[in-house]
């Protein structure tokens, strides 16, 4: 079992940065795919961002490509979030997942393929 716990969300001016972080708990972290994904009232969960189990290849969604940065530390069991640039439309809350598979190599942008999950951390972007 993969346990998720993220934090860094809070409240920004349009423009400015946040980071996000996820930490799990277990010892399979460094063969899972992590991925960032958020959900704005009333709108379906989306994907935002995907690390490989090595984190030699990152994944973005066309709206963050640019501005946000995926990175994780394996020592650490952790992953993170980097948000720059940040917009009104950012506003969500962002969960971090765990990909069900260990050393996937494929399909990271589906809700599907994750089956941990953290209990989410509220970003706010104020124009």
């Amino acid at each position: 079992q993969v346990q998720l716990v993220e934090s860094g969300g809070g409240l920004v001016q349009a423009g400015g940065s946040l980071r996000l972080s996820c930490t799990a708990s277990g010892r399979t972290f460094s063969s899972r795919t992590m991925g960032w994904f958020r959900q704005a009232p009333g709108k379906e969960r989306e994907f935002v961002a995907a690390s490989s189990w090595t984190g030699g290849s990152t994944y973005y969604a066309d709206s963050v490509k640019g501005r946000f940065t995926i990175s994780r530390d394996n020592a650490k069991n952790t992953v993170y979030l980097q948000m720059s640039s940040l917009k009104p439309e950012d506003t969500a809350v962002y969960y971090c997942a765990a990909d069900r598979r260990q050393y996937n190599s494929g399909s990271y942008y589906s809700t599907r393929e994750y089956d941990y999950w953290g209990q989410g951390t509220q970003v706010t972007v104020s124009s």
